[in-house]
């Protein structure tokens, strides 16, 4: 049976490079079926605890577990069941839409694999514009196609990082209606974001990360921008951060 995973566990992760404290004591746990916030200013470590999630960084101490299974157990086939998208959007801008997807199924060992290529430009609006090279693509273009290509693989964890920069409002409202249906399908997203406008009724949890701690942003009446303010002032007022 293919490896699988429905609860994503971070327990007291800390991260650092040298003597700069990256994320201190950060304890997290999200569940499939969920749309979680990354919120926080920038240097606040958001990156970092992302990077920890999809393996490619390792804890100085603390501990993820995906399921009851650590990074290191799962190897090749925890990694597989991850899907991410940074800054770095990982299309080759030389080829069309088509050759990018296709590149990536192959590398994943997709059976199938012209047909899912097909369901992802599907997905991104982008059928009309499959033999297009992606150069001539416009940001929001690139970063639906980008999207598709971290989801051919069905991933469960999927992984975003500000993933509505440079969006206009359709775009932004396309990824949003993305991120719902995958949701509904069982995934579990974790998204760092400083769109709190777009945020706002997408996300089931939100905490916001200060100085490498996270701190949970309360449930409340107020809008999101208003209640990450105000758990910006309190951490501010108290002088350190906590833990969600």
């Amino acid at each position: 049976m293919p490896f699988d995973f429905e609860t994503l566990t971070v327990r007291d992760v800390s991260r650092h490079f040298g003597r700069r404290r990256a994320l201190s004591r950060v304890s997290l746990t999200c569940r499939a079926g969920q749309i979680v916030g990354l919120l926080g200013p920038n240097g606040a470590g958001k990156s970092t605890l992302l990077g920890i999630l999809s393996t490619l960084l390792v804890p100085s101490s603390g501990d993820v577990r995906y399921g009851d299974t650590t990074p290191q157990d799962g190897g090749a086939a925890l990694r597989g069941r991850i899907g991410v998208l940074g800054h770095d959007l990982y299309l080759y801008p030389e080829l069309t839409a088509r050759e990018n997807l296709s590149f990536f199924a192959r590398l994943y060992g997709l059976p199938a694999a012209s047909a899912r290529v097909e369901q992802a430009l599907a997905a991104a609006n982008l059928s009309d514009r499959g033999d297009d090279v992606v150069s001539g693509f416009s940001r929001g273009m690139r970063q639906r196609l980008a999207l598709e290509r971290a989801l051919l693989h069905g991933p469960r964890l999927l992984l975003l990082d500000e993933p509505f920069t440079g969006l206009d409002d359709a775009s932004g409202q396309v990824l949003v209606s993305r991120l719902v249906s995958l949701k509904s399908a069982g995934a579990i997203v974790v998204a760092a974001t400083h769109d709190l406008d777009l945020a706002e009724g997408l996300l089931d949890r939100a905490a916001v990360l200060r100085d490498g701690r996270l701190l949970a942003v309360e449930d409340g009446s107020s809008s999101l921008r208003e209640r990450y303010r105000q758990t910006l002032d309190a951490a501010r007022a108290g002088g350190n951060g906590g833990r969600s």
